[in-house]
């Protein structure tokens, strides 16, 4: 059964005008945008209430929405993904348009002026409130979350369904006994202030969250907080106990536009299941550093009506990073892409040593990783020890890996027709001969080179002496060269 859920806050229009730069303009040192192409997105809560029925819930949003133009665009852009019960208001529906030349932002136009004044909650609204599973409040600091009535029906829900607060800077305090606030860093430092505690002191980055933390949840009276650190993760604390810190997966590139709003929704959406806030915080970072990685708020492109539930198998793993995309980046930028591959069943410094040689050839390294039963086909039976998406995450978590892809064939040559690396780089003793990577390189005029052979380790090796040692409790030693 799918949890309901309601997300309550200030809902945008956003407008994206994307087109290409390829010159500047004779009246000024700006670019020129040719070609362009109008793509309208819900943003802020109605954004939110998006990412939630993407996981799986059954979404009902209560914003204000005055009768304007933009209002009705987004009504039209929600009507077949999310519920909306409109709460009538004075003045105009925020919109916020950015111009960019393919991935790049150049400016962001906004119009909508200051938010007007709020219609009493209508009765539908309340009504969702009563029946949800949770509650999301998305507060964009245009006077929802700030609304007394609101308030009043979010603190006498006899149910007490979790509640995540997404603050603003210029928003309003989160109601007591909310499950969870997700404050990221800057939010977390404005609230310090207008909460009249300090934000001097020694210590920067987790450590500086940590008292903003600790801090705002007993100001707030919330069961926890979540401070997003970006690409660090989030800290999460209870206000009793060590904190909870929650390293972020290292993506690669990416758009963090919504990436709060995708935090926020994947938190929500498990608590509504009935996870505790530390599953559902970690997960939480998971999905929006994938979110990030696959284009932000832009490249929420997938259809909004599917359904796709954290419990459907369907989650990102931690160490993925889209070979594709790693790869459409740097030929877009002009830069030099280079490919690797191999089993690296058990991987060991001579691994690390020709992947290391081979990231320092060009501006991202892929590595085209042969699945198990391309191992086995090639190894015989036994092999391979590791299966590959441990092995993929091993890898992955190599400062020199971008980004890998497991590939099902005995050799890695339709994943290189896909990618067309500049460069294809292979270790060991080749030189001289031609390498079956070769002919396939040359279609797109990419380069073959070999590294150097590192002597003394092999992964048969490690497994011969893992076999032979018994009891022996020794390290194994390098072969001599």
């Amino acid at each position: 059964m799918r949890p309901r859920v309601v997300v309550a806050g200030d809902a945008l229009l956003d407008v994206d005008v994307v087109g290409v730069a390829k010159r500047l303009s004779p009246d000024a040192p700006v670019p020129v945008v040719d070609d362009v192409a109008e793509r309208l997105r819900p943003g802020g809560a109605a954004l939110a209430a998006c990412l939630l029925a993407a996981r799986g819930a059954d979404v009902t949003l209560i914003a204000p929405l005055p009768d304007d133009d933009p209002a009705r665009r987004l009504h039209a852009l929600l009507e077949e993904v999310v519920a909306v019960r409109a709460v009538p208001c004075a003045g105009s529906t925020p919109v916020k348009k950015r111009v960019r030349a393919g991935d790049q932002s150049i400016v962001r136009l906004d119009s909508g002026g200051e938010p007007g004044a709020i219609a009493e909650l209508p009765e539908d609204a309340a009504q969702a409130l009563a029946s949800a599973d949770a509650v999301l409040v998305s507060d964009y600091g245009r006077g929802m979350a700030a609304a007394p009535d609101f308030r009043a029906v979010l603190q006498a829900l006899p149910h007490r369904p979790p509640i995540v607060w997404d603050p603003h800077p210029r928003g309003a305090h989160p109601v007591p006994g909310v499950t969870l606030a997700t404050p990221n860093a800057q939010e977390a430092t404005a609230w310090m202030e207008r909460c009249g505690h300090s934000v001097n002191g020694s210590g920067e980055g987790w450590m500086t969250s940590l008292r903003q933390a600790d801090a705002l949840l007993h100001a707030w009276r919330a069961g926890a907080v979540a401070v997003t650190l970006g690409s660090q993760g989030a800290l999460l604390s209870h206000g009793h106990g060590a904190p909870l810190m929650l390293p972020a997966p290292r993506t690669s590139g990416g758009d963090a536009c919504g990436a709060g709003d995708a935090f926020a929704a994947t938190a929500t959406a498990l608590l509504g299941r009935g996870e505790v806030s530390e599953e559902a915080v970690r997960q939480a970072v998971v999905d929006a550093s994938q979110f990030v990685a696959d284009g932000g708020a832009a490249g929420f492109t997938a259809r909004l009506g599917a359904r796709t539930s954290p419990d459907s198998g369907e989650r990102p793993q931690p160490w993925q990073t889209d070979a594709a995309e790693v790869a459409r980046r740097v030929h877009t930028r002009g830069g030099v892409l280079v490919a690797t591959g191999g089993c690296f069943d058990l991987l060991h410094t001579g691994h690390v040593d020709c992947l290391q040689a081979a990231r320092r050839l060009g501006d991202a390294l892929i590595v085209c990783l042969n699945s198990d039963e391309s191992v086995r086909r090639l190894k015989g039976s036994s092999r391979p020890m590791v299966p590959a998406p441990d092995r993929a995450r091993i890898l992955q978590a190599l400062e020199c890996v971008d980004a890998v892809q497991i590939f099902e064939e005995d050799t890695p040559a339709e994943v290189l027709r896909q990618l067309r690396p500049h460069v294809w780089a292979k270790g060991g003793d080749y030189a001289g001969a031609e390498l079956p990577e070769q002919a396939v390189v040359a279609e797109w005029d990419g380069h073959v080179v070999t590294l150097p052979y590192i002597g003394g380790w092999s992964t048969s090796a490690l497994l011969a002496a893992a076999q032979s040692a018994g009891n022996d409790r020794s390290p194994i030693q390098r072969r001599s060269a």
